[in-house]
């Protein structure tokens, strides 16, 4: 199997875990009180859009990289394949508690384990180290930022909602994980 078949075969497990996600583990209205306000929307259309104009950008060669292919496109794959499992690893962490839309349910306990020992999203942050890898696929600046840009912003969007709702379901006990694990980037953010 040749990097470009790895890399496409990656490509289409994370396109079908994000369709999964999306129609598979959405809170049902009767389980959950919703408090997604759009984001679930507003986030598909962002990613769609953006490594749709990825893929046509990139033909340009507006700005491109200069990198060796030969060791970007395997970093780029290592990348990808780095952000597949730390974003499947924190869906089967929340199991149950996990859906694509913002919802929580009076049941639904604070989750401190795993990878939620380093992050509070570490779902989000899969999402955007698999959108860095698409970027640096393409070798060039400016697909990178088309890929990373827009789908950081819906992301965060996304991330504001949603602490919204952990806040009002988990309270003071959500505040204290807030002080001491960081939101998207280990140490950082």
């Amino acid at each position: 199997m040749t990097l470009s078949q790895v890399w496409m075969a990656l490509y289409w497990f994370w396109i079908v875990l994000e369709v999964w996600v999306a129609v598979g583990r959405r809170a049902a209205k009767a389980d959950a009180a919703g408090k997604d306000r759009g984001t679930q929307l507003l986030l598909w259309a962002v990613i769609v859009l953006s490594l749709t104009a990825n893929g046509f950008l990139r033909h340009l060669a507006l700005a491109p990289m200069h990198a060796s292919e030969s060791w970007m496109k395997p970093a780029a794959l290592a990348v990808l394949a780095v952000g597949l499992v730390v974003r499947v690893a924190a869906i089967v962490t929340l199991g149950r508690a996990f859906s694509a839309n913002v919802a929580t349910r009076s049941d639904q306990q604070l989750q401190r384990a795993g990878l939620y020992k380093i992050v509070r999203h570490p779902s989000y942050l899969g999402m955007e180290i698999i959108f860095l890898a698409i970027g640096l696929h393409t070798m060039d600046w400016v697909c990178l930022a088309v890929a990373l840009v827009p789908t950081t912003l819906a992301v965060l969007r996304r991330i504001g909602v949603e602490e919204e709702a952990l806040r009002g379901l988990f309270g003071a006990e959500y505040e204290e994980y807030s002080r001491t694990t960081k939101r998207l980037i280990p140490g950082i953010y």
